[in-house]
C-alpha cells in the first residue's frame, strides 16, 4: 500500500539498530508499535519476538494489523475470494459518493471499481452478520479488499484529493487477492495467539500496556492521517454519513502529534507513562519537534543515544502516471534505555 511515512525501505535499519541496542534475546521480548500504520515495522519483528502489540487510532490500520499480526486462517479461504471477485457491481455508498458517474462526481475510483467495492464490501458484511465467517476470516477479507482498492485508486498516493481524469492504473479491474505475510518459502509467518491489536489513542493505551521494546512512529508534521486516508476508513467501516466538501471527507480523529503547540507535551507524557525498558522513536529532520527537543525529553528518563540514516524519500507527484520525485532526508532513530 502507498503510505505516507512508510518504513518499508528503512525496516532493515530499524531492525538492526534495535537488535544492537537490545541484544540477541529478542525471542523473549514483547515488541509494541503503537503508531502502527500499515504495520510494516511490527510485521518485520513479529517472527523475531515472543509477542507483538500493534495499535493505531485509524480504523483502516486496525483492520490491516488484525489481518497481518493475529493468527491466520485454519482453512483455505480461496472459495470466498472466488465469490467476491465474481460479484456484479452494485450501486452503493462508494459508487454514489466516490466513483465515476456517481451523484457526487468524485473520481476516486472508476465506475466499475466503485461498484465492485460496494458489492464486495456488502457481501463481506453479510457473511459476518449471518456468522458465515469467523472474525479472523472477516478481517482477512476486509484487509485484502483495502489493499485491492488502494491499487486501483485514482489518486496520487493519498486520498486528500483525486485526479481529474481516470488514470491507467485506476482503470484496471479490481481484483481481491489474499493478503498475508509470508517468508521466502511461502509459509505463513504469523501463526501464534499472543499478538494483540488495539484501536486507541496511543497516549491512553500506553497507560494500560507493558513490555520490553516500544517503537514509536508518530506523525511528524501537520498532515492528519485521518484526512489523507479517510476513504480507506469509509470502506473499512462501511457506515453511513454525509460526506463533506469536494473530497467527501468524514469526521476524523485529529492527532496532537500534528499540532505544533501540542506535540511536545503529548510526546513528553507518552514517554513518562511508558512501561518499557527500551524505547525507539522514528522521526525525521523535517518534524515538528527538533532533535534537541526530543533528546531533552528522552534524556530525562534514562540513557539516550541517536542513530541517523540518510535515505531517498519519495513524494507522490500529482500526475496521471503516479510518478514520484526523489528527495533526500534524514531519518532519526532516537533510542532510550529507560531507568
Amino acid at each position: 500500500m502507498n503510505y505516507i511515512g512508510s518504513k518499508n525501505s528503512l525496516s532493515s535499519f530499524i531492525r538492526s539498530t534495535v537488535q544492537d541496542a537490545v541484544g540477541d534475546a529478542l525471542s523473549t521480548k514483547t515488541f509494541a508499535d503503537i503508531f502502527a500504520g500499515t504495520g510494516i515495522v511490527g510485521r518485520s519483528f513479529a517472527p523475531l519476538v515472543k509477542s507483538t502489540i500493534a495499535n493505531d487510532v485509524e480504523y483502516y490500520s486496525y483492520v490491516l494489523n488484525k489481518n497481518y499480526l493475529q493468527p491466520y486462517l485454519e482453512n483455505d479461504a480461496s472459495s470466498y475470494f472466488d465469490i467476491l471477485n465474481n460479484l456484479a457491481p452494485k450501486q452503493g455508498f462508494i459508487a454514489q459518493h466516490y466513483a465515476e458517474g456517481g451523484t457526487a462526481d468524485r473520481l476516486y475510483f472508476s465506475k466499475e471499481n466503485g461498484g465492485k467495492i460496494d458489492a464486495i464490501r456488502s457481501q463481506i458484511e453479510l457473511w459476518k452478520s449471518t456468522s458465515e465467517i469467523t472474525d479472523v476470516l472477516y478481517f482477512h477479507l476486509l484487509a485484502s479488499l483495502l489493499e485491492a482498492a488502494d491499487k486501483v485508486a485514482n489518486t496520487a498516493s493519498v486520498y486528500g484529493a483525486y485526479l481529474k481524469k481516470i488514470k491507467k492504473s485506476a482503470q484496471k479491474p479490481l481484483q481481491v487477492i489474499p493478503m498475508v505475510d509470508r517468508n521466502d518459502q511461502g509459509e505463513n509467518l504469523v501463526t501464534f495467539q499472543k499478538n494483540k491489536v488495539y484501536h486507541e489513542d496511543s497516549n491512553q493505551l500506553i497507560k494500560k500496556i507493558t513490555g520490553d521494546i516500544l517503537y514509536l512512529d508518530p506523525p511528524y508534521n501537520a498532515r492528519q492521517y485521518g484526512a489523507n486516508y479517510h476513504l480507506l476508513t469509509t470502506i473499512a467501516k462501511y457506515d453511513t454519513f454525509v460526506p463533506k466538501g469536494k473530497t467527501g471527507l468524514r469526521e476524523y480523529y485529529k492527532s496532537a502529534y500534528c499540532r505544533k503547540n501540542e506535540v511536545l507535551d503529548s510526546f513528553s507524557q507518552l514517554i513518562a507513562d511508558a512501561q518499557f525498558k527500551h524505547i525507539f522513536l522514528s522521526y525525521n529532520n523535517e518534524g515538528l519537534m527538533s532533535q534537541k527537543e526530543v533528546e531533552k525529553v528522552m534524556s530525562a528518563h534514562g540513557s539516550y543515544q541517536l542513530e541517523t540514516k540518510k535515505y531517498r524519500r519519495f513524494k507522490a507527484d500529482k500526475t496521471e502516471n503516479r510518478n514520484h520525485k526523489a528527495d533526500s532526508t534524514f531519518e532519526y532513530l532516537h533510542i532510550l534505555e529507560k531507568k
